[in-house]
């Protein structure tokens, strides 16, 4: 629907590259070329300049981009209301997810849902939880999936289920004999925690902070983003981490891990976000709808199992 020079003028300026671009969009190179000539002519200026092996934007080029990428997705959002007119949904649709759920529960998720209405287009984009939440209140995402109980008053929320938080630590380690650990206990040790803005880092900090406990006087060993390493550390003795109960449940049957309840239990929340919008696209509140419900399902199936 949108003007095929504004897609290609896009692509060369996201890619940098007329090559790249073409790849993209599976046109010939002379062909985006012509594109670009055609969008200049019409403007009556440069738009791009070449040089030094990358395709830069002119101050009108800028311009241009800027007009172009709003454009493009009006475009996408009336293909996507139009669609729900003949009641089969189908588009993109922007989704943002914390490391752990994008990891251990969006693909079951996703598979459900694309079997449902295959027309949908998901584009999932992976971060901590206070990130996903910033990028759903500025209208970056159409939706999030956080561990974190948002208070922001651009956003409406929608509790779907919660996740029990152990504690991971080596076999070997001396944590591991403990049936279950408090805050006290823990400052003694190692912690491996997580990247700011992470909801178990948050909730760990609570935990602790419930007890009088500031972060400031933890043996902090590690701050990472990546909970694969997190569990890489943990398993190679380097320390304890705090992690939810379905990102270790193959690392507890292979052994490679020892899972311990805090004291007191604590939980993290598992949470839908969408943007605060009367005017809300179909698409957006049925897999916000979706999300909540299958959630809640694949809890209560893992908490039996």
């Amino acid at each position: 629907m949108a003007d095929r020079r504004l897609q290609v003028f896009s692509a060369v300026a996201k890619y940098g590259s007329f090559t790249r671009a073409a790849e993209h969009l599976f046109m010939t190179q002379p062909a985006v070329t012509f594109q670009i000539k055609q969008l200049e002519e019409h403007f009556n200026t440069r738009l791009l300049e070449r040089g030094h092996g990358r395709v830069g934007l002119t101050p009108a080029g800028e311009v241009v981009l800027a007009y172009a990428e709003r454009i493009l997705d009006l475009s996408d959002e009336l293909e996507s209301r139009v669609s729900e007119l003949t009641d089969e949904l189908g588009g993109a649709l922007n989704i943002g997810a914390s490391t752990t759920i994008a990891a251990y529960w969006l693909p079951q998720l996703l598979e459900g849902f694309k079997r449902k209405y295959p027309r949908v287009v998901p584009r999932v984009v992976v971060g901590n939880s206070q990130l996903t939440e910033d990028r759903v209140a500025s209208r970056e995402l159409d939706l999030g999936l956080i561990e974190i109980v948002s208070e922001q008053p651009a956003i409406e929320r929608m509790t779907a289920t919660r996740d029990e938080l152990y504690v991971i630590c080596a076999p070997g380690h001396a944590l591991a004999k403990h049936q279950s650990v408090s805050a006290k206990v823990l400052k003694d040790h190692p912690l491996i925690t997580r990247d700011p803005g992470n909801a178990i880092r948050v909730l760990a900090e609570e935990f602790f902070a419930a007890d009088g406990i500031g972060i400031d006087e933890l043996t902090v060993c590690a701050e990472l983003g990546s909970l694969a390493t997190v569990k890489h550390l943990a398993a190679q003795g380097m320390g304890f981490a705090i992690a939810s109960r379905a990102a270790i449940q193959r690392d507890l049957r292979d052994g490679r891990l020892v899972g311990i309840p805090l004291e007191p239990r604590q939980f993290t929340p598992l949470e839908v976000i969408v943007p605060r919008d009367k005017f809300r696209s179909r698409l957006i509140t049925t897999f916000a709808e979706y999300a909540v419900s299958e959630l809640k399902q694949m809890a209560t199936a893992d908490a039996a199992a």
